[in-house]
């Protein structure tokens, strides 16, 4: 049996530069670029990889579309999920949800990055969720 390992999200882009800025100001974490059209913003737990559209040439036409994304949600645990809003509210005026509680225990916030990309910063705040992400 062959093991399976996730190292990365790609989100495809026609405007990288603005993408990455977004992203590394979000996240507070420095992009590495590999060329003018692929950079990585990287944490011990993660790695969002940003390609331009023109990275698509190398796998076909037609097999992906930049800011056409309504089915994924790209989701950060973070400490605390309203001082996170306080800070995020200026870099977006895409906010989904300001800070609720969900049933499920997890204290979420929702915005859009200048895609349109769903973000979910969460906290968990029940027992539950507390245990789950300890």
């Amino acid at each position: 049996m062959s093991k399976k390992n996730l190292v990365s999200l790609r989100i495809i882009t026609s405007d990288i530069k603005r993408l990455v800025k977004f992203f590394e100001k979000v996240t507070e974490t420095k992009a590495k670029w590999a060329t003018e059209d692929f950079a990585e913003v990287k944490s011990e737990s993660f790695t969002l990889a940003i390609g331009s559209t023109r990275t698509l040439t190398f796998f076909g036409e037609g097999v992906a579309q930049s800011a056409a994304n309504k089915s994924t949600i790209i989701e950060f645990l973070v400490e605390n999920v309203d001082d996170e809003y306080e800070r995020i509210k200026n870099l977006t005026n895409e906010i989904v949800q300001k800070p609720t509680t969900m049933p499920w225990g997890n204290r979420s916030l929702l915005f859009r990055d200048p895609d349109g990309n769903l973000i979910n910063f969460f906290t968990p705040v029940s027992q539950e969720a507390k245990e789950k992400f300890a």
